[in-house]
Order: C-alpha cells, then structure tokens, then sequence
C-alpha cells in the first residue's frame, strides 16, 4: 500500500508569497517605468475608443442584466455605462484588447500586459467614487500607473522563463494572476488574504489557447483577456471576505498545478521583480496585427514602395520567402482559407500580402470586405516561412528582445529585389525616441473617433503631463471619457 498523503497545512508556494510581497512592499523609484506606464495607459484606452466603432466588440458592452445600476459604480470609459467592478473590468478589457492593437511581451510566453488595466482601472475609479461617497479621498491616476507596472512585473517575468502555449494554455492566465494581486492591493487586501487570493487564481479553471489557432481561431481572443482582469476582481473581492486560500496550490503532489497542467515542471525565473517589464514593453503603433509580424509588415510596406518605384505589378511576383524567428513560425504562419477577422491578424502571409497590395494594414482590412480580394489569397500561396536561429536566438536574448523578419521577393522574370529586414519594430525600446510621437499621434487619432474637439483637448492636456495625470484623482480622469 502507499504512504498516506500528510494533511498538514504547508506554509505557502514561495511563488505566491513573492509576488505578494513584491506588490505590497516594492517602492518603486523608476521615471522611466512611470512615464513609459503613462504612454502605456492612453495607448490602452485609445485602443479601446478604437474598439468601439465595431459592433463585434459592442455587443458584449453594458451590464449583464440590462437595466442594472450601480450608483457608486465604474465608469467604462467612451461610454455611457457605469457598472459594477466586475462586470467593469470585462468591459474594459474587452475592448482594449479588441483589435489586437494593445502593448505586446514576447518570451517564452507571449501576452498583452496592458490587458491587466480593464480590471486596474474599473477597481481604481469604483473604489475612488465610493471613497467620495463615503467622505474619503478617492485613489489617484499615480495609483493606477504603479498598478499597471507591478501587473506588467508580474506577467511578463513570469513569462520570460515559462511557456503555457506548449501545454495548451492561454497566456491570459498570467492576466488573471498579475489582475488578482494588483486589484487586491487596491482593495486593501492584507498580506494573508492576497495570498488567499493569488492562490485562488491558480486554482480556478484556465483558458485553452484553441481559440487562437487553427482550426478554431476565433473572436474569444478578442474577449479572453477581459474576461480573465474581471475574474481576477471576482477572486479579490472572494479573498476579501476572508475566503481560505490554498497554500501549496502550485507543488501539491498529483493534484496542484504543476502536476495537472504543467507536465510536474516548477516555474523557473530570470530576474528578481521590479520594473523591467514595463520598461521593455513592446508597443504596437503602426499596425493592428499579431507582433511577431509587426516587422514582417513593416518589411512589406517598404517593399510596396519599391513595387511602384520598379513599375512591378503584384502578379509579377512568383516567391516570398520570409526569414524570422521560431515563435512566428509556430503562431501565424497559416495556410489554407481564413474565416473572419481573428483569424486573419493571426497569419503572417495575410498581414504581408495586404501592405504589399495596398500600402497600409488597418483594422478595417482584416474584415470581409478586404480579404474577399483575390489577389490577397493568391499572393499568401506564394508566401514560404523559414526559420533562422539567429533571429531565433536574438528573440529569447534579454538584452537584444528583438523580433526580426526578412523578407526577399522574386519575380516571374527571375528578378529579385533585395532583401528588406527589420529586426525591431517601432515599438520596441530601442526605437523609443522615434515611436512616442506616433504612439502620441495614434492617441489623439483615436479619441477624434469618439470625442469632440472640446473633449479631446481636456483629455490631451492632463494625459500629457506626467505631473498633472498622476496627480488627479481617478474618477476625474475616467469622467474625462464619458460620452
């Protein structure tokens, strides 16, 4: 017979307790962390006006029940709904995510950290409206912006070591982890209970990634983030009530989390917590797409150039070859008919063929109305991926974080063109300096989608002063964006 199974309580996971601690206790001195979460909150937001123009993503806006109000309530900015924080943060995580248009960190997992505000933001303004209520100080915009960098902290390292995708799992479990603790510690959770909290997270149920992939690649990838920063509250709100946690939630033997779901392996770690995420965070600024293409269309678009330039025609072409990076390989390159959207902006081919054609990628082109074109299926068939383990390597190296893709086109006469490459996007660190005005410029186009002139000034002036927006009070900044 075997040994019976010891029912003494352990002390909790060490992973727990770091990360708790690192939340509550973690003094963060970084201006570069605090500005570069600045530009990451009104990139955020900007994605989600954007969201807004697409009857996919507004359907599922609004409370559950219709009709239900929530007087001290979140406010869902570019709306007019106030709900509760729950049903708040999916709110807003949804549409921030919505187009694919939000922060990026690529490692051995990949992940929008910037999925983390739906449930930072709705947290932050429901408990500042009930503080006023209550004749207590609201929290301020400062708050949220450290939130924001301890939730992309805790996301990406966690990240850089350890692959959910090749256990099946979606990364937005890191989402829902990073929102629990985060959230908790605005609620005012103690120590033990955001413990109790984070242990729940693992604990709870865990997306499979098949929405994102043939042959089910579908529009829950567009929602999975918002719904996992709105569980996170749920779980904070369970914690604070003084819900029992489960301290070896991850090392139990048979039944924890690294026994079920992640083939008996312990989570392995890079670096200490700090701000180092927030501080690398890729940014998408120039196109709506998967970021392991994002150089791959920035290739193409230069390449669209030379086609005019050359007087060559897109039936001209006989062969692309695309040189890039294992990860790319294994996500978005995709063969075969492409159903809808989500789809699309998940094929490296699709995101080469529609710059080359037309000379831009929008949200816009990954709908019915453009991929109907056949000229884009057409030009996809001729589209061959290869990996280069340099790029490969370069990709997981923490001091170079790039995401490189290659292109060389040959033609039906034998011609070519040289080949066009791009190891980093304009989002990356790297090319801060040249990417912040075009993040700044991609935000004032998005709040022209959904404000008047007046507005939109409003919302500029304090979203542009680093001193001014950390200082307001959050109600007051999320009342900037009611419709």
């Amino acid at each position: 017979m075997s040994a019976p199974i010891s029912n003494v309580r352990p002390k909790p996971d060490t992973v727990l307790v770091d990360i708790v601690d690192y939340v509550l206790n973690e003094k963060l001195e970084s201006d570069l962390a605090l500005e570069t979460a600045r530009n990451c909150l009104i990139d955020t937001l900007g994605c989600g006006l954007e969201a807004l123009s697409y009857p996919a993503c507004t359907k599922l806006m609004g409370p559950l029940v219709p009709g239900t109000i929530v007087p001290h309530g979140a406010k869902v900015p570019g709306t007019q709904f106030q709900l509760d924080p729950v049903q708040a943060a999916f709110n807003i995580g949804a549409m921030i995510r919505w187009l694919d248009f939000n922060d990026t960190w690529l490692a051995a997992e990949w992940g929008h950290p910037s999925d983390n505000l739906g449930g930072i933001l709705a947290t932050a303004d429901w408990l500042s409206r009930t503080a006023i209520a209550n004749g207590k100080k609201p929290l301020v915009m400062k708050d949220v912006l450290i939130a924001m960098i301890k939730a992309h902290e805790i996301q990406g390292c966690i990240a850089l070591e350890n692959s959910f995708n090749k256990v099946g799992l979606d990364h937005v479990l890191l989402v829902k982890l990073a929102s629990t603790v985060v959230v908790g510690q605005l609620m005012g959770l103690t120590r033990d209970e955001l413990i109790n909290a984070v242990s729940q997270a693992f604990v709870d149920g865990h997306a499979l990634r098949t929405y994102r992939h043939a042959p089910n690649t579908g529009s829950r990838k567009s929602w999975a983030a918002g719904d996992a920063t709105s569980r996170a509250v749920r779980l904070a709100l369970i914690a604070k009530t003084g819900e029992m946690g489960y301290p070896s939630v991850l090392t139990a033997k048979t039944w924890g989390f690294y026994d079920v779901l992640f083939k008996g392996q312990p989570f392995r770690f890079q670096r200490p917590y700090g701000s180092y995420v927030m501080e690398n965070v890729l940014f998408k600024i120039s196109f709506p797409a998967e970021f392991h293409a994002q150089t791959a269309a920035e290739a193409a678009m230069t390449l669209h150039e030379q086609m005019i330039a050359s007087g060559k025609l897109i039936e001209d072409i006989a062969k692309i070859t695309i040189r890039t990076h294992e990860a790319a390989i294994r996500i978005i390159d995709k063969k075969g008919p492409l159903d809808n959207p989500a789809d699309r902006d998940h094929c490296i081919q699709y995101m080469i063929a529609v710059p080359l054609i037309f000379g831009h990628l929008t949200a816009a082109d990954y709908e019915d109305a453009v991929a109907q074109d056949p000229r884009i299926d057409a030009l996809r068939n001729k589209m061959e991926c290869v990996e280069d383990p340099q790029f490969t390597k370069d990709y997981h190296d923490p001091d170079k974080r790039s995401i490189a893709n290659a292109l060389t086109v040959e033609f039906n006469d034998g011609s070519t063109f040289d080949e066009v490459v791009v190891e980093y996007p304009i989002g990356h660190k790297r090319r801060r300096a040249e990417g912040i005005p075009l993040l700044v410029e991609k935000f004032r186009t998005n709040l022209a989608r959904r404000f008047p002139a007046k507005q939109q000034q409003a919302i500029l002036d304090v979203s542009l002063d680093q001193a001014k927006l950390e200082a307001m009070p959050v109600n007051e900044y999320v009342d900037l964006y009611v419709i």
